[in-house]
């Protein structure tokens, strides 16, 4: 069983940049496939960001060239680097680990095990 816990959330005016970590303990499924995911109020849950068991990545398109996902295996930390935050980007960040043989498209929640509880990310214009 994954553990996920996120970290780094909070408030930042539009522009701003934050770091989400996503502390990983307990058992790693063999060729993990872990992304970052998000809700806003009243909207349902998407994908943001994904990095699949050999670092290749994929975005969702409202977050190309400001987002970015990385991941260290040896700190077992699943990280996501935001800049130039938008209002619209404020939501709750959950990241998630799947034991799929391929790694999930982003908009295939189901498809991910494991779940963080999420941390707050809110950006004021």
């Amino acid at each position: 069983q994954v553990q996920l816990v996120e970290s780094g959330g909070g408030s930042v005016q539009a522009g701003g940049s934050l770091l989400l970590s996503c502390s990983i303990s307990g058992y790693m499924y063999p060729g993990f496939c872990m992304g970052w995911f998000r809700q806003a109020p009243g909207k349902e849950r998407e994908g943001v960001a994904k990095i699949d068991d050999d670092g290749s990545t994929t975005y969702a398109d409202s977050v190309k060239g400001r987002f970015t996902v990385f991941k260290d295996n040896a700190k077992k930390t699943l990280s996501l680097q935001m800049h130039r935050l938008k209002p619209e980007d404020t939501a709750t960040y959950s990241c998630a680990a799947s034991s799929s043989s391929a790694c999930p498209h982003l908009d295939r929640l189901w498809a991910y095990n494991s779940w963080g509880q999420g941390t707050q990310v809110t950006v004021s214009s």
